[in-house]
């Protein structure tokens, strides 16, 4: 497994957006120095302090030596994608070849109203984006493309990026279609803790099926988002965890789950799940979704992991052969959790954990099954 340090940068009480991210910046070198994999960002605008893809990624490399960095990730469909292709070039030289590149449709009606951008669409562009992409990076140049919504011809890039043909792509849905693209472009993929690991599981062994019929020579990436509390003892984490994590619940989720108060709806319209699209609605059909709230329910049915370092170890491992994930994506920065307590828990993640769980890979395993070896 791989594990990566995922952030959403929210407010903190009492603190500029200047402070934020300079925790933010102190959280990325800790976990270079403790053993992740990669440090994460949503991009969301207009909500939160959520920094831009440029923005997150420059500033990280300028503070890490060994984290793989991305945006998890774009949404497309609020962007000319020819736009994406030049940032991830550049942003791949900045990171001296530690890009990642998370490629999404879109969670939030108000982006789509702002930017104009084509909701009705959005899954489709976003697929369109991961062909552009590896057009854009495989071709001699200059390069055309002809997608079913963009046209571009004789495009001259001025800068390649540092990995060939290119960094990773992540294209993140559950949409069976998407999937299947991304099977056969070779882009990893990932769900949020929302989406029942069983449900999701049988999506991705589809994919991973479709992976191996494409032929690639490696494994794919799974994720998987959820927040996480590492103590030193169960007792310990549950009561310095709790509140901070409900706290991070209606703070991020509250409106898609119709849970805050708030006259400001970011989620509005959103209906029922459309086809394995996680994030469009959070809520299941057989759940209150009050229960999201409820740290007792979150933490019993492994929904958060929160605990000493051999409970999240074992949980997480359990997890993610139900889910089948091999990439684990942590929120570590929850509510107004104390530095102090962040920082402990982080490092208890990286030492403790990581090593206790990194070798367990259930989408290699799946894969060797499927080859009988």
């Amino acid at each position: 497994m791989k594990f990566a340090h995922f952030t959403q940068t929210f407010p903190r009480e009492g603190e500029t957006a200047a402070q934020r991210f300079d925790l933010l910046w102190r959280e990325l070198e800790l976990c270079d120095e403790t053993g992740f994999d990669y440090g994460f960002s949503s991009v969301h605008h207009f909500s939160r302090l959520r920094p831009t893809a440029t923005a997150f990624c420059a500033a990280a490399a300028a503070r890490t030596s060994r984290l793989r960095l991305g945006p998890m990730g774009y949404a497309v469909p609020l962007y000319d994608p020819i736009r994406i292709v030049e940032e991830v070039a550049i942003l791949d030289n900045i990171t001296h070849g530690r890009m990642e590149v998370g490629l999404a449709s879109g969670v939030t009606p108000e982006e789509f109203r702002v930017y104009g951008g084509d909701w009705d669409n959005s899954h489709e562009l976003a697929t369109e984006a991961l062909s552009l992409l590896r057009k854009a990076f495989t071709s001699n140049k200059p390069f055309d493309f002809q997608g079913p919504f963009h046209q571009y011809q004789r495009v001259p890039l001025s800068v390649e990026p540092l990995q060939q043909p290119h960094p990773p792509i992540w294209l993140l849905s559950l949409k069976p279609d998407q999937l299947k693209a991304a099977a056969q472009e070779g882009a990893h993929t990932g769900y949020l803790f929302f989406r029942p690991r069983q449900d999701a599981a049988a999506y991705i062994q589809d994919y991973v099926q479709l992976w191996r019929e494409n032929g690639h020579q490696h494994a794919p990436n799974v994720s998987y988002v959820a927040f996480v509390y590492v103590d030193e003892t169960d007792e310990a984490a549950v009561a310095h965890g709790a509140g901070p994590i409900i706290d991070s619940m209606m703070t991020i989720y509250g409106r898609g789950l119709g849970l805050d108060p708030s006259p400001e709806q970011e989620y509005h319209n959103m209906g029922p799940n459309r086809d394995g699209d996680q994030g469009r609605a959070f809520g299941h059909d057989s759940i209150d979704n009050q229960k999201w709230l409820d740290f007792e329910y979150l933490h019993e049915n492994d929904l958060v992991f929160v605990g000493s370092p051999e409970t999240v170890a074992e949980k997480l491992k359990s997890a993610a052969k139900e889910g089948l994930f091999n990439v684990f994506c942590g929120e570590f920065n929850v509510g107004s959790l104390p530095e102090d307590d962040l920082m402990r828990s982080i490092r208890l993640f990286g030492t403790k954990v990581i090593p206790a769980i990194g070798e367990f890979d259930p989408v290699e395993d799946t894969l060797r099954q499927m080859a009988g070896t």
